[in-house]
């Protein structure tokens, strides 16, 4: 799953997309280095960011969403929001990634189930404007892994079918360094539950104070290691900004198996 950050403040990439034509044409240069997904967000969730509409979010998405699924490529809406998952999937869009797990809009659970769509879940800690205060978990894999599995429960409640929900363990939102680490280990506790996992570690913040490396964009080798040791124990997706340097990673790794 390739990021294509539409926004001027998200961690790594912010402000290098505004123009619908550059998101686009980056979206597709992911596709042709081997990107199966194309995760396409138009708000920031990083730490201390500033939530905006669901208009603003629409204005900078839509366009490049119905360009990028015009031209074939599998999108994903990385939204909270039904009002932008329903224009985006009417554009083109396939996928709805929700941070909140479909807790911040309640009108999204239906939407997706009324679409058929496939979801990705994901556990958030705090919100980014809380800066994700880190709660005191009792054991971090465990707890992510139970509410990840109600979320799920509720999702299939309502409709949505049960192969079509993926699981986030949200590394980075409010999690320390050592159980982001500790929930890349255990990628294999949430596999066993036969949902599909998805690992987003790219450049993040907590892989910075691992390396020692301050600029995000200069993260990509410890990300694209992340990523090999994700999939090598059960993830199924990967959410990486250095695509064609995945790729290449998770081919040797496949080889090495």
């Amino acid at each position: 799953m390739a990021i294509v950050n539409v926004t001027p403040d998200s961690f790594s990439d912010g402000g290098e997309r505004l123009d619908p034509t550059q998101a686009i044409d980056d979206g597709l240069r992911f596709v042709s280095e081997g990107a199966d997904i194309v995760d396409v967000g138009g708000e920031s969730t990083r730490p201390g960011s500033t939530a905006i509409d669901a208009d603003q979010e629409l204005a900078r998405v839509l366009a490049v969403v119905e360009g990028l699924a015009r031209r074939g490529a599998v999108v994903s809406i990385d939204t909270r929001r039904a009002k932008v998952a329903r224009a985006c999937l009417d554009a083109g869009a396939r996928i709805v990634n929700d941070v909140s797990g479909l807790r911040d809009d309640p009108d999204l659970m239906t939407l997706v189930a009324q679409w058929g769509a496939p979801v990705v879940l994901m556990h958030r800690a705090g919100r980014p404007e809380e800066k994700y205060v880190v709660p005191a978990y009792d054991n971090v894999v465990e707890d992510v892994r139970r509410f990840l599995l109600e979320r799920a429960a509720a999702c299939e409640m309502a409709g949505i079918a049960r192969e079509r929900i993926a699981l986030d363990p949200g590394l980075g939102f409010g999690k320390s360094v050592q159980e982001n680490m500790a929930l890349v280990a255990g990628v294999g506790r949430l596999a066993e539950t036969g949902y599909p996992v998805l690992i987003g570690a790219s450049r993040k913040s907590f892989v910075g104070r691992l390396t020692g490396i301050a600029e995000a964009r200069r993260r990509d080798p410890a990300s694209v290691w992340l990523a090999v040791e994700a999939a090598r124990r059960g993830a199924a997706i990967v959410r990486v900004h250095d695509v064609a340097g995945t790729r290449q990673a998770l081919a040797v790794s496949a080889a090495i198996r």
